[in-house]
């Protein structure tokens, strides 16, 4: 039932226009753009070495936060997770196959967007293993905001907020545009965010080969167990 209800969210995300347009579209047109035109000033030699962690970072949030929140939100609103919390399959099982197709969507945005970053000459240098858990701990992380947002919220004020804070942490979070490019008081705040931790932390793997960062490690951490902790006590199922 699990398996079942899994696949249906996946090709419910897959067939969704606005939900491709975000967790695909937007990454690799933000990958290709700033990858080819030579608007910004990056702290690399090899610009296609600075974007690819950023945006596989953000499909991450797209996909796990943006729009999950969104989409649970309105399942909330119009009494889905309510019937389908009556059927045989549990709600833990819901919650479960709905993690499940979380992540079966990001493969396929890693596959994609790291396709298309390789296409542009991108050689990642660190251990896949410690990229792999950076994105498991980062998706644990939004997936956790989204939860908290959908499961308290109206399914509009959802909306809005949700597409509001992903404007928000796409220009503040290191994803396109350096944290040096801010005053050193603001990127002291802004590095204790999710998406810049996980970008951070991508870099540091991928363009340095670096070991796994035990900062970047315990920032996210901390944003998956208060919000998923959080998001346990308080949602509410209709």
């Amino acid at each position: 039932m699990v398996a079942a209800q899994a696949a249906a969210e996946v090709r419910g995300m897959l067939r969704n226009g606005e939900q491709l347009l975000l967790t695909l579209i937007i990454p690799v047109l933000l990958l290709v753009g700033f990858s080819l035109a030579p608007v910004l000033d990056l702290p690399t030699a090899r610009r296609i070495d600075f974007l690819a962690p950023g945006v596989l970072a953000l499909a991450v949030m797209s996909t796990a936060f943006t729009g999950q929140a969104i989409a649970t939100g309105f399942e909330r609103r119009y009494g889905v997770l309510k019937r389908l919390g009556a059927t045989p399959l549990s709600r833990g099982g819901l919650m479960l196959a709905k993690t499940a197709a979380v992540i079966a969507v990001e493969a396929i945005q890693v596959v994609v967007i790291a396709g298309v970053a390789l296409g542009l000459g991108w050689r990642p240098q660190g251990s896949p293993f410690a990229a792999a858990l950076l994105l498991l701990l980062g998706t644990a992380a939004f997936s956790g905001l989204g939860l908290l947002m959908a499961g308290t919220l109206r399914a509009e004020a959802t909306l809005a907020g949700a597409n509001l804070v992903y404007l928000v942490l796409l220009g503040c979070g290191g994803v396109v545009f350096p944290l040096t490019a801010f005053p050193e008081g603001v990127r002291g705040v802004l590095e204790l965010l999710p998406i810049s931790a996980l970008t951070g932390g991508l870099r540091a793997v991928l363009a340095s080969g670096a070991a796994l960062p035990a900062g970047t490690l315990a920032v996210l951490a901390a944003w998956a167990v208060l919000p998923l902790g959080l998001a346990a006590r308080t949602f509410r199922w209709e």
